[in-house]
């Protein structure tokens, strides 16, 4: 029995203005995801893969179009409701990384649940255990300039997944990554993706990411060129370039 959506765009189109012309980045987007499973978005550069990820998460608004996340409308909410949001049900890894630099690694992971009002303690409590659980337990009181780019990654994984996320967007998660520390990446988004439940939306070049999770959306030119379980999806081997 296929689970309940939690998320649901329909219509979904976001325009820019470039120069005295519009340019459309996605074009009358429909789609919905099942709650807990792991869905990989693919497609050539430019083709609008993290401009869709960024409207899903709440980071963007569209030209047109809905997006309904756990029953939120998350179109009609105001700046402060979609923070809210953001941080009681959405967790978010950057291929950049984003960390604080003044701050720890256990500091970094701390924030998102200090920001609910939990108390230090408790916040530093659950962040060495999840530091602990990608790897780095010995490393919680380096700067992110002491780390590598991979355990900077971990860092920015435990961060997402310390407040329990419904649903986790990922943009190029292994992109800035080597090849053997991508797959341990890799293997650590599968297994807490696992033991929490979270749904994970993921937006990758890497064939083998994208064939690993239980869903493949091709998007090509701003649209769906398809959507498919994983193990019928043939997904073509882009070369990441710059971002959409």
């Amino acid at each position: 029995m296929m689970a309940s959506p939690i998320l649901t765009v329909e219509h979904l189109t976001k325009t820019y203005q470039s120069g005295t012309r519009p340019l459309t980045v996605l074009d009358n987007v429909t789609f919905s995801v099942p709650n807990g499973i792991s869905c990989a978005v693919v497609g050539p550069s430019g083709s609008g893969k993290t401009t869709l990820l960024g409207l899903c998460a709440g980071l963007d608004r569209a030209t047109s179009g809905s997006v309904h996340m756990k029953g939120h409308a998350l179109h009609k909410l105001n700046e402060d409701q979609l923070a809210n949001i953001r941080n009681r049900h959405i967790g978010f890894i950057f291929q950049s990384f984003q960390l604080i630099p003044t701050l720890t690694a256990l500091e970094n992971v701390m924030v998102p649940v200090e920001l609910r009002g939990m108390g230090y303690e408790e916040a530093a409590t659950s962040a060495r255990q999840l530091l602990g659980e990608v790897g780095l337990a010995d490393r919680l009181d380096h700067y992110p300039t002491q780390l590598s780019g991979g355990e900077q990654q971990r860092v920015g994984i435990a961060r997402a997944f310390i407040t329990r996320p419904d649903i986790l967007f990922a943009d190029e998660p292994t992109g800035n990554l080597d090849s053997e520390t991508g797959n341990q990446i890799e293997e650590i988004l599968f297994e807490l993706n696992s033991n929490q439940g979270t749904t994970l939306i993921i937006v990758t070049h890497n064939t083998e990411l994208a064939h690993n999770c239980d869903r493949i959306i091709h998007l090509k030119g701003g649209v769906i060129a398809s959507d498919t379980a994983s193990a019928l999806a043939e997904v073509p081997a882009y070369e990441p370039a710059h971002k959409e």
